[in-house]
């Protein structure tokens, strides 16, 4: 756990728990060694771009609904927000299955698996 101030001005201090983005560097890492062993390129980079993408959804929706006082309200949102974080990765896979061709959707298919994967044992864990 790192302490950081919130900011210049502000005495309050924020927690950051890294290990809540630990799947971040995972995709970075795992996209530059699927590139190198030669992996689809398409494939890889729409699949990461896809889920750093989300991610940072997730994070900014996670932030702004913070905010929201009724729990039913931001209940719901935080639902809505997540099934749209669905169906972007979803268009990423079948973006890259297009544009590339099959072994592209496949590449991205397999790095949003792993990077889920990743994701989910962090929330189990934490």
């Amino acid at each position: 756990m790192t302490t950081l101030y919130q900011n210049a001005h502000s005495p309050e201090r924020v927690t950051v728990n890294a290990s809540k983005f630990l799947d971040l560097p995972f995709v970075v890492i795992g996209a530059i060694i699927a590139l190198v062993v030669g992996a689809p390129a398409l494939g890889v980079i729409v699949g990461a771009a896809g889920w750093i993408l989300q991610r940072a959804i997730q994070i900014t929706d996670r932030r702004l609904t913070a905010r929201i006082e009724d729990s039913l309200r931001r209940a719901g949102v935080r639902s809505a927000e997540a099934f749209g974080r669905i169906w972007l990765l979803a268009a990423a896979i079948i973006v890259a299955g297009v544009a590339g061709g099959r072994k592209d959707g496949l590449a991205a298919a397999i790095l949003v698996f792993v990077a889920y994967t990743v994701a989910f044992g962090q929330r189990i864990v934490n």
